[in-house]
């Protein structure tokens, strides 16, 4: 489990083929100095396993089904990503749940800079934003937002300077995909009006 609170940005210094997956490098500068093997990292919002340590480098196996339904397939080395550590029993939770599990790659379909500020809109598939409201969390390459606007395929988002500065978003063109998450909450009470799981 997550809170969608980036902590840092690394870069991918390999991606290697391994059977039908991948094997990920990713620099992490002293980020990766007190992560252990085993530990569950978002890597743009998708909780992979840390399978190696060294020095500054983390490394991740990514099977096809993450690779399918992520944008962690299209990337390649020198590509920066968002990175983020489970969150413990106790810790402040800033965000919102986020299980790291992602739903569908959206595409960024509008951005309108103003000063620092920058309003975006995403394309999604339809089924997406049945789960989701205005004022709602939204977690987009794993980075928690708040929703402003909803309609059947598209959502927007307000990104305040913080997070255009220290999130991959900051540097995200119209037409970059992006890993989306939906709020857990939503699929629950989704689940309980419709008989139905999302």
């Amino acid at each position: 489990m997550f809170t969608g609170l980036v902590q840092t940005m690394g870069t991918i210094s390999s991606m290697l083929k391994e059977g039908s997956g991948r094997r990920l490098g990713i620099d992490a500068e002293d980020y990766a100095s007190d992560v252990t093997i085993g530990e569950s990292i978002a890597v743009n919002g998708c909780c992979l396993t840390v399978v190696q340590v060294a020095d500054n480098t983390l490394t991740f196996e990514a099977g096809p089904e993450t690779l399918n339904r992520t944008n962690l397939g299209a990337l390649s080395a020198g590509d920066v990503v968002n990175l983020e550590k489970s969150l413990h029993v106790g810790d402040l939770l800033g965000g919102h749940f986020v299980t790291g599990h992602i739903d569908a790659v959206g595409e960024l379909h509008l951005r309108e800079d103003d000063e620092e500020w920058s309003m975006c809109s995403f394309r999604v598939p339809a089924e997406l934003t049945i789960q989701m409201i205005s004022k709602g969390s939204v977690a987009v390459d794993g980075v928690s937002l708040t929703l402003v606007d909803v309609t059947e395929e598209h959502f927007t988002v307000q990104l305040i300077p913080h997070t255009l500065a220290q999130t991959t978003l900051g540097a995200l063109s119209p037409g970059g995909l992006v890993n989306i998450e939906t709020d857990i909450l939503a699929k629950y009470a989704q689940k309980a009006f419709t008989g139905e799981a999302p």
